[in-house]
């Protein structure tokens, strides 16, 4: 492929021969920068000058010959640039003409020879340096490079017809060249292509012909490649652009066509003809249907194109498409509600029992409204389940939403119209989608209700949750009344402190407590395993959890006051089957006691974790979690003075409490046989173990007493016996809260003896049987008492 360097000096000398003298170019010429792309032998462009320059051009335009050199300059030259900035090979131009233009200095210029940049004479402005030329040579009866030159024309041709630009660039290079001159045809092939700056200087610094035409033709074909693409992104545009014209032509012609006959409307009157068909159906009051006349009498006047026409439309839709004066008709039967209870909820006996209750006076007025529940219970017991339960049993559709975190009124009661975006609140949009005026709407988590600059949401549901108010609820968006009155309110909530009393009032509380272990076994049985089976895509009986395998999971891995984490362990234990059942292992799959170490890895709880001994007692304590045991210990550790320390991240309450407790055992040591010098000289230490958790109350007052007499008679009180009540300095025992949630958590723990206030004695009676059955409950209403049971022998 190389050309002989012999015959290369042969035509050059030859060529060199025929030139007149006043056209050989100097060896010396001045430098002119460029920032953009190189300048190619046999290019006459016009190009602006920059008026920093303009001193270069005018000593150039002094000489003879007007010759210019024009190098690149590299991507991080400096200004003014330096010489290591500049390329070292440029071209050597002519300047024809120099005109002003709009304050700007317009130079022609014609590209001559490629030249190397030898040694520099002056290296500021205007720069000047010695150079070497690389005139051209002609190439006729080589056929590689005929050949190159071939294929450039070919592709050359090819995209004159997707871009016109080529053929007028085309149209300038045959005016003045030779297309059979390969060194020409290359150095215009790769200035009429995009290809970057650094690629176009690799071009211009290849001297020899083949190499140079290689370049050329790898970077033509390129851009053969991106203007076909564009081509058919834009023909694929053009393809877009007419569809859709030519689509709107034929709609806006078939609605002329339509009106012209009288058979179509435009979009206004179809709007306007749409809500009043809806309005047809509905018993709108006189005060919201002349809101409603008002809208659609001045929407018949407003301009599509108008933002008001959008405000008025949207606000049409609403108020039409609410169901006015629609309700769903109650299934008023007691036996019916009792089997759905039943069928979607185990025991809660007395909770369903309640439920009976209410909608039985339901029954005998006719009507089941004007009331707001309340279901107050642990994570997991089931509040949200009775709620869809409770509207299944009346036939009622069912609307829920939460409103934990919700720091908004207008989340409650809209927002106003002048807003972007606005819409009505909650309760109208659960109006709207049940479709009936008389859902079952539940208020998911109406204890975490936030409040903030937005305003107070718990206030606002003042007026949705009060029965003599809500007949007339006004919307803010609306702005119409809407009668709420034939709803029923159902909310849940996990503890009562952070409900304001206002709006606690106005709600009918019914509290469900935690589940005990057999009521756990039989839910996972006929609910949570069943469920889990179908959400694995399993069939039922591929998969068997023997009763003493779900036993072990409730007591070792789920002893929380709700079915939650049951739930999701009975789910783990169901996807490791399946796994086994993809591995090869023909199904059934059977799990048993044994298998459940295997596959849920270590228990939570573990047996034999009570901590018993001198100084410890077990109390009963409440949280929003359900109940739970309580141990407390006590112990002595040093004489050298006297001394009390709390430990165990308790609240204020339960340390005064513990403070309170301290003071009376001290005062009353002797009345209890205990030598009076004890607390005298001990520094007690009194700790409530899991100290991660915070604790608080006064509930703990009696067994922090007793825990403090156990260290200081010596005498153990035995693990199964619990004890909750609070102690005043006088030795009275007052009544605590939470009954029912303490009494199920010592069930849950085995405790068969319970010592609790004589004031609790009626929240214990009203227990159902099967939660106070094998448990003893003592009745205490001092704390002489709860000696006489604990320290018999010592009083």
């Amino acid at each position: 492929m190389d050309i002989d360097h012999d015959q290369e000096t042969t035509s050059a000398d030859a060529a060199r021969e025929i030139v007149l003298a006043s056209e050989v170019l100097p060896a010396a010429i001045n430098l002119l920068p460029l920032g953009g792309r190189p300048f190619f032998p046999g290019q006459a462009i016009p190009m602006i000058v920059a008026e920093e320059w303009e001193q270069t051009i005018q000593t150039v335009l002094t000489t003879e010959q007007k010759i210019i050199g024009l190098l690149m300059l590299r991507d991080e030259a400096a200004d003014p640039p330096v010489p290591s900035d500049f390329y070292r090979m440029g071209t050597a131009a002519r300047i024809h003409r120099v005109q002003e233009t709009n304050g700007q200095m317009q130079v022609l210029m014609e590209g001559l020879q490629r030249f190397r940049l030898k040694e520099w004479i002056s290296r500021k402005q205007p720069y000047s340096a010695n150079v070497s030329y690389f005139p051209e040579t002609r190439y006729e009866h080589v056929s590689e490079v005929k050949a190159y030159a071939v294929a450039i024309i070919n592709t050359i041709k090819e995209l004159l017809p997707l871009n016109p630009l080529y053929g007028e660039e085309l149209q300038v290079f045959l005016q003045h060249f030779n297309p059979n001159e390969p060194s020409q045809l290359a150095d215009f092939a790769a200035a009429m292509t995009t290809a970057s700056r650094t690629e176009l200087q690799e071009v211009l610094e290849t001297v020899r012909i083949l190499p140079r035409l290689e370049k050329v033709l790898s970077l033509i074909n390129k851009e053969l490649e991106v203007a076909r693409s564009q081509m058919a992104i834009r023909k694929q545009v053009e393809e877009e652009i007419q569809g859709r014209q030519r689509e709107l032509f034929l709609r806006e012609q078939l609605r002329a066509i339509q009106k012209e006959l009288g058979i179509s409307k435009d979009d206004r009157t179809a709007e306007l003809d749409e809500f009043k068909e809806r309005l047809k159906k509905r018993t709108v009051p006189e005060r919201a249907q002349k809101r409603i006349d008002e809208e659609m009498k001045k929407l018949s006047i407003l301009e599509p194109g108008s933002p008001e026409f959008a405000v008025t439309r949207n606000y049409l839709d609403w108020l039409t498409s609410l169901p006015w004066g629609i309700f769903t008709k109650d299934q008023l039967d007691l036996q019916r509600a009792r089997k759905i209870l039943d069928r979607d909820h185990e025991a809660l006996d007395d909770v369903k029992q309640r439920i009976i209750e209410f909608l039985g006076v339901g029954i005998m007025r006719g009507e089941v409204a004007g009331s707001i529940l309340l279901f107050v219970g642990p994570p997991g017991v089931g509040k949200t389940s009775l709620g869809r339960s409770i509207a299944e049993a009346l036939g009622r559709e069912f609307y829920r939403f939460s409103v934990g975190g919700m720091r908004d009124e207008a989340e409650i009661k809209g927002h106003r119209r002048t807003y972007i975006g606005a819409m009505p609140g909650k309760f109208i949009q659960g109006i709207k989608e049940t479709g009936a005026s008389n859902p079952v709407i539940m208020l998911d988590e109406i204890d975490k209700v936030g409040a903030s600059f937005r305003g107070d949401p718990a206030s606002a549901l003042l007026e949705v949750l009060d029965p003599e108010q809500n007949d007339s609820f006004l919307d803010h968006y609306l702005d119409v009344r809407y009668d709420l009155s034939k709803v029923l309110f159902i909310a849940t909530a996990n503890q009562l402190d952070t409900i304001p009393g206002p709006l606690l009032d106005r709600m009918e509380m019914i509290r469900l407590s935690g589940y005990l272990t057999t009521e756990k076994l039989a839910i996972a049985r006929k609910h949570l395993l069943p469920r889990q089976i179908r959400r694995a895509g399993l069939k039922r009986g591929q998969v068997r959890v023997d009763r003493a395998a779900l036993r072990a999971i409730i007591e070792g891995y789920a002893r929380e006051a709700g079915v939650r984490k049951l739930d999701k362990k009975i789910g783990a234990i169901v996807r490791k089957a399946v796994i086994e059942m993809l591995d090869g292992a023909e199904p059934p799959v059977r799990i048993r006691k044994d298998d459940v170490l295997r596959y849920l890895g270590r228990p939570d709880h573990r047996q034999g974790q009570r901590i018993k001994g001198v100084g410890v007692v077990t109390g009963l304590a409440w949280t929003p979690l359900g109940g739970d045991t309580l141990a407390i210990e006590a112990t002595r550790i040093h004489e050298l003075n006297r001394g009390f320390k709390l430990t165990g991240q308790l609240g204020d309450v339960m340390k005064e409490s513990a403070e309170i407790a301290y003071g009376f055992a001290m005062s009353h040591a002797a009345e209890f046989g205990i030598d009076t010098g004890f607390f005298e000289k001990a520094y007690i230490h009194m700790h409530v173990p899991a100290g991660a958790t915070p604790k608080d109350g006064p509930s703990a007052g009696i067994t922090i007493t007793t825990a403090l007499l156990s260290l200081a008679s010596k005498r153990r009180i035995p693990v199964t016996t619990a004890m909750t009540g609070e102690l005043t300095l006088t030795g009275q025992v007052l009544p605590v809260g939470g009954i029912r949630e303490k009494v199920v958590a010592a069930r849950r723990a085995k405790i068969r003896r319970i010592l609790m206030p004589s004031a609790n004695e009626g929240d214990f009676e009203e227990l159902p049987e099967y939660v106070k059955r094998g448990v003893t409950a003592h009745f205490v209403s001092t704390y002489d008492e709860v000696a006489e049971l604990l320290f018999p022998a010592k009083k």
